[in-house]
């Protein structure tokens, strides 16, 4: 990427962020579940920036030789029967087949110790806000991505040879699951009822987060909770939300820090068991 390009992607995530804090600031003003935070962490806006270009930068060349293997490995009949199919039919299936290669890749983050170590950066944040999405580290991020991309073009839902709405569908498969991020890391008491087992919430996603014995290492898909159904790892009371969040040895030292701490030699930070303070208000 030449510092045109740099510069162009900057600038795009700025606007980005302006129109997800003029949508999701003010929301939380309204439907706070927990105390707002005082001011924003200047450190979220940095690990912003650094996910919206450094796991793109990483990917592309990755997902171009896999798309490329992908494509060699895959028998010819196979590859124009899944091309014959309606975009949409390609789309809604990409976002499923996404769906179940990420929750693996979630899911072993916090079950493989190595990958833990990279991953719990983003599990230290101990309050729950849009802003807290952004907050993880880079590797992080392209390991899951990669999990839930792999499958789409293993499968023959994107391929090199793609053109128009098909080229994009891992496109829009990543932007989909960003966007939905945001939504359920807000700090709002929304609760939508049976939707929530259709599609992904912030009462779904901040259990994810909790660092009581209740509902620990569960709700690992992005947007899907019947995934976790399936795969046994639902958690989602109809009238609670996590008394408490975050990790038992918090990952500290700002960016920097937080970047080098999985390379450095010291205790992997686990999620232990605590004492739960009193109950956060139910949402209505």
């Amino acid at each position: 990427m030449n510092a045109t390009g740099l510069t162009t992607e900057v600038l795009r995530l700025s606007i980005w962020l302006v129109l997800l804090a003029m949508l999701f600031v003010p929301v939380e003003w309204l439907f706070a579940l927990h105390a707002r935070r005082g001011r924003a962490r200047w450190a979220d806006f940095g690990y912003y920036f650094l996910n919206g270009l450094l796991p793109t930068i990483v990917l592309a060349p990755m997902l171009a030789t896999i798309a490329l293997l992908a494509q060699q490995a895959t028998p010819a009949a196979y590859t124009g029967w899944v091309t014959g199919w309606p975009f949409l039919a390609k789309l809604v299936a990409g976002l499923i087949v996404s769906e179940v290669g990420a929750y693996w890749g979630h899911r072993w983050c916090h079950e493989v110790p190595f990958l833990w170590r990279f991953h719990a950066i983003h599990h230290s944040v101990e309050h729950l806000d849009w802003l807290a999405n952004t907050r993880a580290h880079p590797l992080d991020i392209v390991f899951v991505r990669l999990c839930g991309l792999v499958p789409v073009y293993m499968l023959g839902l994107a391929n090199s040879n793609a053109t128009g709405a098909d080229a994009m569908i891992p496109v829009y498969v990543t932007l989909a699951g960003t966007i939905w991020s945001f939504l359920v890391h807000a700090n709002v008491r929304w609760r939508f009822g049976w939707l929530e087992q259709v599609a992904a919430t912030p009462a779904f996603h901040h259990w994810h987060h909790t660092n009581g014995a209740d509902g620990r290492d569960r709700n690992y898909a992005a947007m899907f909770p019947w995934v976790d159904r399936l795969f046994g790892t639902l958690h989602l009371p109809r009238d609670r939300w996590p008394p408490v969040y975050g990790i038992d040895k918090p990952v500290r030292g700002g960016i920097a820090g937080e970047l080098l701490h999985p390379f450095r030699r010291d205790d992997v930070p686990g999620a232990a068991v605590v004492a739960a303070p009193p109950e956060a208000p139910t949402g209505s």
